[in-house]
């Protein structure tokens, strides 16, 4: 794409961390927003302008097309309880999160996707994450890995993006700039409205099959987090590209967090006690 050979793709950016971890931050890293604070954050917070910032050294711009919501934690052989459950851990799990999963002792494992299963079944490796419950149920984790554990803190709200040749971009008439636009944002709305509708009844899905749920401890949350916090320091430091974005990200995130549990969070929490009582 950066040569022009391909004028167009739809993508995450996080794929390409490995050639610089700023390649993911506006997409997903561990701990940073929801997809309602990262769409917030995307067109109302600067965060198109700052990626495409970055993204122009490699002739590329970018526009948010897509967000499955937070994820699920995986699918693991067996219960993973404390933060010792985690030494020597295999898991599929790919990226920054797998860099962060180090400092706990897990041993990251990149494994594709037709594969993991097999590799479940065999015991090659213990636990996979994959996206959610719409998703997973397709490929069967349930059957050899029946512990389902949430949330998956590493992509709170993931968002896919459109990329596109630069040049190619610039070069179309300003209203045909504005159309594709348009359509970015229609498709990015759409596919988290198509998730928000389809993982309600995945998940009852995959309980009544025997999936097991389970949510991560407080002690392997707040161990996560704080390596997370190890490894964007040293990111930080050395990246000035990745700072900047993180850093525009990190002060959206204190302000939408303060909000988010005001007025959402309580009427939430209440409904969800309705539903747990019967009563919806």
């Amino acid at each position: 794409m950066t040569a022009g050979n391909i004028e167009a793709c739809h993508t995450v950016g996080y794929y390409y961390w490995g050639k610089d971890p700023t390649w993911a931050v506006a997409a997903a890293v561990p701990f940073s927003l929801s997809a309602r604070g990262m769409n917030a954050w995307q067109y109302h917070g600067g965060g198109i302008d700052l990626y495409n910032e970055f993204l122009a050294q490699h002739n590329i711009f970018a526009l948010p097309g897509g967000n499955t919501g937070v994820q699920m934690g995986g699918w693991f052989r067996k219960e993973i309880n404390t933060v010792a459950d985690m030494q020597g851990l295999k898991m599929r799990v790919g990226g920054f999160a797998g860099k962060v999963m180090e400092k706990l002792g897990v041993v990251p494992q990149q494994i594709a996707g037709g594969d993991i299963y097999p590799s479940l079944e065999k015991g090659t490796i213990d636990g996979a994450e994959w996206v959610g419950p719409y998703d997973d149920e397709k490929l069967g984790f349930y059957k050899v890995a029946p512990y389902y554990y949430y949330p998956g803190w590493w992509e709170g709200g993931p968002t896919v993006h459109f990329m596109f040749n630069k040049a190619a971009y610039e070069a179309l008439p300003p209203a045909y700039q504005s159309l594709l636009r348009s359509l970015c944002q229609g498709v990015d709305a759409d596919m988290l409205q198509k998730y928000d509708f389809k993982n309600p009844t995945a998940i009852k899905s995959l309980v009544a099959n025997g999936a097991q749920l389970r949510p991560f401890s407080a002690e392997i949350l707040s161990a996560c987090f704080e390596a997370a916090n190890e490894v964007y320091a040293e990111m930080e430091a050395s990246n000035p590209a990745f700072a900047k974005i993180w850093g525009s990200i990190k002060a959206f995130r204190s302000e939408n967090y303060t909000w988010a549990q005001i007025a959402e969070y309580n009427y939430d929490t209440f409904m969800m006690m309705q539903q747990n009582a019967g009563k919806l």
